[in-house]
């Protein structure tokens, strides 16, 4: 879709509401959005547009790469929606001065709560309760097996930034200690500090992934992590599903060497692998951790503010990395 070609334009890569669109061409020529696969699209430009996109606007899982920014000279700003960045090739970025930003904690009340929910959904087993009761076997007079609940046990946080450190209050508000796993301690809080994922999991008997995603923690939360957890021991994710050896966690729910885990977010979704979802111990949700009105409605107020800061003063709000 071409626009007016004098002026600057700002490239879409996901749906936004028209009200949010034209905020945005108040600063741009706005283009798109493009639900093709990203790179194919910026490929497909025409020479006059793709010479006058400054700024993208994305998801962080967006492929940005090297060949999407040699595509577009006049490339500035990529601005990700959420705070999640990799899909953004950080190097090629550098290398040609385009500012990177994000929307740290945008989010982080809304992907909290969703996480605590697939965490008590799996301890408490409600999703297997509801089907036992749609069943008719409770009617029947059967009833399901007791289950330990939330009380007393020990919580791993695996990534203590925003939406982790809400994760972890929500958490001690059950009456259970916590504990954390990052790149590095967090100076001023109360949490005791682990320093290897592997020895958090021996600790714990939940773990919650909060960690951003990258290549140094692809498949993190693998068999050794798992096994370390326990057959009492479960998982929830709300980041991204790449942290965790999806294979390996089918093998661990399948065979007792953890009692469940709460997924919202997966590998190669909105693929679902039909072993996981097969599992009777699994709670599966479709991506929903930012999937509330206010937290919508927050992330694009942060990608405003960058965006707007790009146009009018070539800074960002919030840098991943600034030009």
């Amino acid at each position: 879709m071409s626009g007016n070609s004098a002026r600057p334009a700002l490239l879409l890569a996901l749906d936004v509401p028209d009200a949010f669109r034209a905020r945005l061409s108040t600063l741009y020529d706005v283009l798109g959005p493009y639900d093709a696969k990203f790179e194919d699209a910026v490929a497909a430009l025409p020479r006059r547009d793709a010479g006058r996109v400054a700024v993208i606007v994305a998801y962080g899982t967006t492929r940005t790469t090297p060949a999407v920014i040699d595509a577009l000279p006049a490339l500035g700003l990529v601005c990700c929606v959420g705070s999640g960045y990799e899909g953004v090739d950080l190097d090629a970025a550098r290398a040609r001065g385009i500012a990177v930003a994000n929307s740290v904690g945008a989010n982080a009340s809304a992907v909290a709560d969703l996480a605590v929910g697939l965490l008590i959904a799996s301890v408490r087993g409600i999703a297997a309760g509801d089907a036992f009761v749609r069943r008719g076997d409770w009617a029947r007079g059967h009833r399901p097996d007791d289950r330990r609940g939330l009380t007393g046990r020990k919580v791993g946080v695996y990534g203590l930034g925003a939406i982790g450190l809400k994760i972890a209050q929500r958490c001690e508000a059950f009456e259970t200690e916590v504990a954390y796993h990052g790149r590095t301690p967090h100076a001023g809080t109360r949490y005791p500090f682990h320093a290897s994922l592997l020895d958090l999991a021996h600790w714990a008997d939940v773990l919650m992934i909060a960690v951003r995603a990258g290549p140094e923690n692809r498949h993190a939360v693998d068999a050794r992590v798992l096994g370390a957890l326990g057959s009492d021991g479960h998982v929830v994710n709300i980041t991204r599903g790449s942290v965790i050896d999806e294979a390996s966690l089918v093998r661990a729910l399948a065979d007792g060497t953890i009692a469940g885990a709460g997924l919202d977010v997966f590998e190669h979704e909105p693929s679902v692998p039909e072993a996981l979802r097969a599992l009777p111990n699994v709670v599966l949700t479709p991506h929903l951790g930012g999937a509330a009105d206010e937290a919508q409605d927050a992330m694009r107020e942060a990608t405003w503010r960058n965006v707007e800061a790009f146009a009018t003063r070539g800074g960002v709000a919030q840098p991943v990395h600034a030009r």
